[in-house]
């Protein structure tokens, strides 16, 4: 079909054509415009999801089918005091009547109303496996049995007074209800989750007794503002307890419908096995306790946490216990806090009031969502009313027929036993003493054991005390006052009846308290060795020693590695980290492990979110953001960067630019400068330059800089800043080097050519360190093969800038030396 032609007809010709064809077929075609056929179907599908299925109802807190579960155990009698029922029953039963949507969405609702870390107050009663707070998933429903609970019937409780509104059912075989009429103010104490098309409810439950006064003071003061009414409910109260932390987004979540929490578990200090831990008894709403105990080992392996030597959960039927065991040296305070920070331990909870009211999607404030309830309350009261108003009238009316024939009984036996049939007697009763047919059946009706003395003064007595009854149903209808009563009086009894103790605390310290505020300030000795690990050390750890002392092992490094840089650094000031690509990371004084002198420390990369294929070029320490200094950043392709260090006080996870890059191109080297020092860069073909700082300007963060030297088939191998006193050292990858003075490189502009540094003969070979020493600097100088030579400064001549200088490094053949390190000096 593909290589034949299509046809030359239109489209709409080809229709016409198969419309005279198929005259049948035409009379079922509905002619619509594609786009609007989508359209309309999926909104209609849209709001079937949004209205049918995932938002919960304002007035009764259910969505669909939890209502239809509730409603199919109440039509079966399977209520608090009766037997149970295998699961499978109910759902089946709901499945065949209610909820055609499938049987797992059936049972996995009826699995959430019985689990107790699920719902606030529980409203079905299920025997057997219904799934844990690590995860498990509950038996197959032939397997488990349920009922309802009590506080659940006392949802449906006068459902059969026409106090609700009943609708077909899916196949309109039977009546369902929109609503129940819930004498549980169930949206708020047992919240909802669901996610429909374009929008998500998100509610949390509460606490039964405070919601109930919550009303209780509502009905009484119907201007109660949202600040009156946390008074009574100051914020959610979930099954599983917790902490919920601050209370501005509970606040928020109240005044605007939403909102965010803070929760995290809760935990206590113990001594297990001789070592001090944390150990946890409760956890956030909502959050899987295994894959949490999981996230917190993952966090250990990594070292996002640390001072944790084992975690064990020994949780059982008495309640969650999970062990975790600290270091002897680690903090509480320090080690939960970072657990809160990497785990699910402290999580966020996102507040939505969504609900559907009167077939609309709402997004409900807390005072809107009591109102609502009252309201509701309201009309199930009223028409409760109205309905056993009408049964006593009717009672009455009946009654009053009966005493008639109690006052004229013999009249009455008289006719009755004359009479030829009953429809006669029935016809004598309502013309003889002015019945209506209604009592005159009743009279018929009456058994003679009712005639006794006993027995009509019963009669009397029940007709009075029906009459008193529709009078006091006609004052409830006639009066709002006494409607509200009764609501109040209910919500007292559900109070008496149901109502516990908050289970959730609510505490008033700020959310994002960092654990920097445990840690205190104080200078440490920053080690970093020439492979990349890096740690800190108390400065007590070095006692003050008389000249000749043997000093004191400083770090505990590989052999071919060694101590590079050392510096003194306060716990809560920064390092900061460049790498190759341009990239800035800051590291604070504290995440730096501490270690003893014996131990290496740790590798830096493993501190930072730092690329695989990056790596770090340098770290410059940070005390003070506010001083007037500079940051001078050089490339491999010889440009320069010089940044006032202002622009680098704000840290962001995951670090920012700090160099705008060429294509190829990469940074070599990071000095921290006073604004108006000199500048020395050398060249791996043995040029080296020369110039003052103030020759570059100082630009934004993510510039690219200006060019510090001219280079012509050359790249940059090193930066120092120039001290007059000072040697510049010199080291080919041949093994060969020498000492220069200082002064003998003349001081020029920025971006020249610079002047030579070293003769890079076939001999020499390239540069590849150059470093400002003096004479009592010891070095160590590292080949490709390993071969390694440490020797003092000193022993290296110092000589003119224009030659080839002398062999400090014998190499075996094919090796290249690779770098050149001062040593700091372990005393």
């Amino acid at each position: 079909m593909s290589d034949d032609k299509l046809p030359e007809n239109s489209a709409e010709e080809i229709v016409e054509k198969g419309q005279e064809n198929t005259p049948e077929i035409n009379e079922r075609i509905i002619h619509q415009v594609i786009d609007k056929e989508m359209k309309s179907s999926y909104l209609d599908y849209a709001m079937s999801v949004i209205i049918g299925r995932a938002l919960p109802n304002a007035k009764d807190g259910l969505k669909p089918v939890h209502r239809r579960v509730l409603y199919t155990m109440w039509e079966a009698g399977l209520t608090h005091s009766k037997p149970f029922k295998k699961s499978a029953n109910v759902v089946g039963t709901c499945m065949a009547k209610y909820h055609p949507h499938g049987d797992q969405s059936i049972y996995d609702t009826l699995v959430r109303m019985a689990q107790e870390f699920s719902l606030r107050y529980m409203l079905v009663n299920g025997q057997g496996n219904f799934g844990s707070i690590d995860g498990d998933s509950p038996a197959a429903m032939r397997y488990t049995e349920a009922k309802m609970r009590k506080i659940a019937e006392e949802m449906l409780l006068d459902i059969n007074k026409n106090t609700v509104e009943f609708i077909d059912s899916f196949d309109g075989s039977l009546k369902e209800p929109t609503v129940l009429p819930s004498k549980i103010p169930n949206l708020l104490v047992n919240g909802s989750s669901g996610i429909a098309v374009g929008m998500a409810t998100n509610i949390p439950p509460h606490n039964l007794t405070e919601v109930s006064k919550a009303v209780i003071h509502m009905i009484d003061n119907p201007d109660a503002e949202v600040k009156d009414l946390m008074e009574f409910i100051p914020g959610p109260d979930f099954p599983t307890a917790g902490v919920i932390t601050g209370r501005s987004g509970i606040y928020s979540a109240y005044t605007t419908g939403r909102g965010i929490i803070k929760v995290r578990g809760r935990a206590h200090h113990e001594v297990v096995r001789g070592r001090n831990a944390i150990v946890m008894t409760e956890v956030p709403y909502m959050v899987n306790k295994a894959a949490m105990i999981t996230q917190i080992a993952d966090a250990v392996k990594d070292k996002r946490i640390e001072g944790i030597v084992d975690i064990r959960d020994e949780t059982n039927r008495k309640g969650i216990r999970v062990v975790i065991e600290l270091k002897r040296d680690a903090s509480y305070e320090v080690v939960e806090k970072q657990i809160i920070k990497h785990s699910r331990y402290g999580t966020s909870f996102g507040i939505n009031l969504l609900a559907i009211l009167d077939k609309k999607p709402v997004t409900l404030t807390l005072k809107r969502a009591l109102e609502i309830y009252i309201a509701h309350r309201k009309e199930v009261i009223t028409k409760r009313t109205e309905y056993d108003l009408k049964k006593a009238q009717d009672k009455a009316h009946i009654l009053q027929g009966l005493v008639i024939a109690l006052n004229n009984l013999d009249a009455i036996v008289k006719l009755i036993k004359e009479s030829k049939s009953a429809a006669e007697a029935r016809e004598g009763l309502i013309k003889n003493f002015n019945l209506s047919e209604k009592q005159a059946q009743a009279i018929l009706d009456l058994k003679l054991q009712k005639l006794t003395g006993m027995e009509q003064t019963k009669i009397r007595d029940d007709l009075k005390a029906t009459l008193e009854l529709i009078e006091r149903l006609k004052a409830i209808l006639a009066s709002e006052e006494k409607i509200k009563s009764i609501i109040k009086t209910e919500l007292e009894e559900v109070i008496d009846k149901y109502g516990d103790e908050r289970r959730t605390e609510i505490s008033d310290e700020e959310e994002d308290c960092d654990i920097e505020d445990l840690i205190e300030a104080e200078d440490q000795v920053i080690m970093m060795t020439n492979s990349g690990y890096i740690k800190r050390m108390p400065i007590e750890a070095y006692k003050i020693q008389n000249r000749g002392g043997k000093g004191v092992i400083g770090m505990q490094t590989k052999e071919e590695d060694f101590i590079e840089e050392i510096f003194i650094a306060n716990t809560k000031s920064y390092l900061l980290c460049f790498t190759t690509k341009g990239k800035v990371h800051w590291l604070k004084g504290y995440r730096i492990p501490e270690a003893s002198r014996q131990s290496k420390g740790k590798a830096i990369i493993n501190l930072l979110e730092i690329e695989k294929e990056d790596s770090i070029s340098a770290v410059i320490p940070i005390t003070d953001f506010s001083k007037s200094e500079y940051l001078a950043m050089i490339t491999e392709k010889g440009v320069i960067k010089k940044t006032d260090i202002k622009l680098y006080s704000k840290p962001r996870k995951g670090g920012v630019n700090a160099i705008n890059l060429d294509e190829g191109d990469e940074l070599v080297k990071v000095l921290k400068t006073n604004g108006s020092q000199n500048i020395m860069i050398a060249t791996a073909n043995g040029q080296a330059i020369r110039f003052n700082e103030q020759d570059a300007r100082s630009i934004g963060r993510t510039a690219r800089g200006v060019r510090a030297i001219t280079l012509t088939n050359d790249t940059v191998i090193g930066a120092l800043i120039a001290k007059e006193d000072a040697t510049i050292l010199t080291i080919t990858e041949n093994g060969y080097g020498k000492r220069t003075s200082i002064p003998e490189y003349r001081l020029i502009r920025r971006g020249g050519k610079g002047v030579r540094n070293i003769i890079c003969s076939p001999r020499n070979g390239k540069v590849v360190e150059t470093r400002q020493v003096y004479d009592a600097d010891e070095l160590i100088i590292m080949s490709k093969q390993g071969q390694t030579v440490r020797l003092q400064a000193s022993q290296i001549s110092v000589i003119g800038r224009n030659t080839q200088g002398l062999r400090i490094m014998k190499l075996k053949p094919g090796d290249k030396v690779t770098s050149t390190a001062k040593i700091v000096s372990e005393e």
